[in-house]
């Protein structure tokens, strides 16, 4: 493993996409988005997709601007076109018009259309919970995830995101995709040539397998329970955009498909002010998960809630550097000698 440090990552990130036309204040909010969520350890939707993105932008898969098409639909639903540019940077756009709206009205709701890959869902909530409001996105994604009972995959991992604010510490964050693990997993177990667990993935029989070589979906968390919040999440998303389900958007990876993606992200940021005091509130959650903290442990593992995992790697990343796979590093050395100044 290789461990490079974050600000000089972020920097080289942000020139390569100026390099190749994108607009600074584009590329800004991905190089962030991309940094901060690999500090918090989900290395699945952190810098590893640089390589892949830069591969889009060089063949102009991605608008690389920041012409967005908003429209106010009343006083607290705003919709968004993103018009295929960086999921990240529709997102930032988005949440910033709810956390707006929802200082005014109490809540704000945003949909968005023609949309891409939005990186990691927490980069929009946590924002609306540093502002003292509770925050929601949800995203549809590629038909990954095996319909219950089925041979096939109908939705993706449809992630659903939960933050708030908490007294002296980072936001409470619930953070989970509806399937059990990633395709990035799976991808990941393909390169080390190791073995699956047999609850992550199904072959083309529609039955759980072990070889990543032959799994072709993903498992739902807790079965149809997991399924039906995909579908909720699905309903959300595509279904208040009239944009195309799961089971009709281009992969992600495949390049060689000549179309826009067209993902749909529903965002959502509510005042709690208007109906408790916000000191009341963090006090109540701190209050909360301390109590779950110190609940006595049945291993050698702590008792943890929503994002503390995730607060307790940043820590430790932002001093001692994010660590990358040599292989993974090779890819972005072929983008740019310049990362091979970000090394530790």
């Amino acid at each position: 493993m290789i461990l490079v440090n974050s600000e000089k990552f972020k920097k080289v990130i942000y020139e390569c996409m100026l390099s190749v036309g994108v607009e600074n204040i584009v590329a800004d909010t991905v190089s962030n988005s991309l940094i901060q969520t690999s500090l918090r350890g989900v290395d699945s939707h952190g810098i590893r997709l640089f390589p892949h993105y830069f591969k889009e932008l060089t063949l102009n898969k991605l608008n690389k601007s920041s012409i967005i098409e908003l429209t106010k639909k009343s006083s607290s639903i705003t919709l968004i076109d993103a018009k295929n540019t960086f999921g990240h940077y529709a997102g930032q756009r988005a949440i910033t018009e709810a956390i707006t709206t929802a200082q005014h009205t109490g809540i704000g709701v945003v949909s968005v259309s023609n949309s891409t890959h939005f990186g990691a869902a927490w980069y929009f909530t946590n924002q609306v919970a540093d502002q003292g409001m509770l925050g929601l996105a949800l995203t549809n994604t590629e038909a990954l995830v095996n319909a219950y009972n089925s041979k096939e995959a109908f939705f993706g991992t449809n992630p659903i995101c939960f933050s708030a604010p908490m007294l002296d510490e980072d936001p409470y964050c619930l953070d989970m995709a509806t399937s059990t693990v990633s395709w990035n997993k799976i991808k990941s177990q393909r390169e080390q040539n190791s073995p699956l667990n047999n609850e992550w993935a199904y072959d083309i029989n529609g039955l759980p397998t072990e070889d990543p070589y032959q799994a072709v979906s993903l498992s739902s968390i807790g079965g149809y329970k997991g399924f039906g919040l995909g579908m909720l999440v699905e309903i959300l998303c595509s279904g208040l955009t009239a944009g195309p389900i799961s089971k009709e958007i281009a992969p992600l990876y495949d390049l060689s498909i000549n179309e826009d993606r067209k993902i749909s992200h529903f965002f959502m940021a509510i005042d709690i002010s208007k109906f408790v005091s916000l000191d009341w509130f963090k006090n109540y959650l701190t209050n909360m998960s301390t109590q779950i903290r110190n609940l006595p442990k049945s291993g050698d593992q702590s008792v943890m809630v929503g994002g503390d995992k995730e607060k307790n790697t940043y820590k430790i990343r932002l001093i001692n550097g994010i660590p990358i796979e040599d292989t993974v590093f090779n890819e972005f050395l072929q983008i740019s000698d310049d990362f091979k100044q970000t090394i530790l």
